[in-house]
């Protein structure tokens, strides 16, 4: 698995969402951030306008979860059409089991961690995950600025997964862009989501293309 780009829908116009997916089409995945205003202050996208999404691009879905009940609510996405759906370990009851539900529902499985929440405690997860979502800003708004302090805790989970053998995914999510790219790919990321950095561009689907290089030099040349 190389490197991939997956941009967040969240700075896109909401108004004509399938025709602002059709200019990212060598996207590897379709970022959705859902928000329930409750985990995080911010609202936007519900089970029904994910699926009416789904029947609207070929690109793969990948749901973010910022929500309080992602134990009840994360099958919901998986049924509207999500190859892959996060849901956060700070609000997750039973994160194991359901993990493995989400993965027995034919979707990919991935945790997310906030800034400030520390990977080693699950460390004995990473076997259960598909993927591994690091916050690099504080989960809730776009167009925030990259948190640096988050760099060691990428390098981190980067070794613990080697150390297990694990072929878990590491992602990372706020202020991606063109200046950040390469330093969460030199600490072990490989799969960037980019929101601002991709909407903002006059071409966005050309900044997708720039992305993806800016990160595989980096894994080249290392």
């Amino acid at each position: 698995m190389g490197i991939q780009i997956t941009p967040s829908i969240l700075n896109a116009d909401f108004a004509d969402l399938g025709a602002e997916v059709a200019r990212i089409g060598s996207a590897d995945w379709v970022h959705v951030d859902v928000m329930d205003n409750h985990f995080v202050p911010n609202l936007t996208f519900g089970p029904a306008m994910v699926e009416a999404l789904a029947r609207s691009t070929d690109v793969p879905l990948d749901a973010h979860l910022m929500i309080d009940d992602p134990d009840r609510n994360a099958l919901a996405y998986v049924e509207a059409g999500c190859g892959s759906v996060t849901f956060h370990v700070e609000a997750a009851k039973a994160p194991v089991r359901l993990a493995r539900e989400i993965r027995s529902h034919g979707a990919r499985a991935s945790m997310a961690l906030k800034p400030a929440t520390p990977v080693e405690p699950y460390e004995d997860l990473l076997p259960e995950l598909d993927m591994l979502l690091l916050m690099t800003v504080e989960p809730g708004f776009g167009g925030q600025k990259f948190l640096d302090l988050v760099l060691p805790k990428i390098r981190r989970a980067r070794a613990l997964m080697d150390r297990h053998g694990v072929e878990t995914w590491l992602q990372v999510d706020g202020g991606v862009s063109l200046e950040t790219i390469e330093r969460c790919a030199e600490a072990g990321a490989d799969v960037f989501v980019a929101g601002s950095a991709v909407y903002s561009a006059d071409d966005p689907d050309r900044m997708i293309g720039e992305l993806r290089a800016r990160a595989e030099a980096v894994v080249g040349g290392s």
